[in-house]
């Protein structure tokens, strides 16, 4: 289903990626979005482990320091929900 993995048209995923990268931008720490997904996963209550994959030893290391990222914040966190809730839930959030 959708033109992604997840299910989520193609003009969604990538608006939804830009806003998840302006959401990024506007943390008070260097983060790569990347980086910050990987935090917000770890962060959630019940997660204890994240397992990304990487195509490169810079990768790796990249999504390693995601580990070391303060929390993101409650205004980055309702960005998020917000965002997920406008863009992406009607098309993907039946599925679990």
């Amino acid at each position: 289903m959708g033109e992604t993995f997840s299910g989520v048209d193609y003009d969604t995923g990538v608006r939804a990626a830009q806003e998840f990268a302006d959401l990024v931008a506007k943390l008070s720490f260097e983060a790569t979005p990347a980086q910050a997904a990987l935090a917000w996963v770890a962060q959630q209550s019940g997660v204890t482990t994240v397992i990304p994959g990487a195509r490169s030893v810079a990768q790796a290391k990249a999504n390693a320091a995601a580990g070391e990222l303060p929390p993101l914040g409650a205004e980055f966190l309702a960005g998020v929900q917000e965002l997920y809730d406008r863009e992406l839930r009607a098309q993907i959030h039946d599925r679990w």
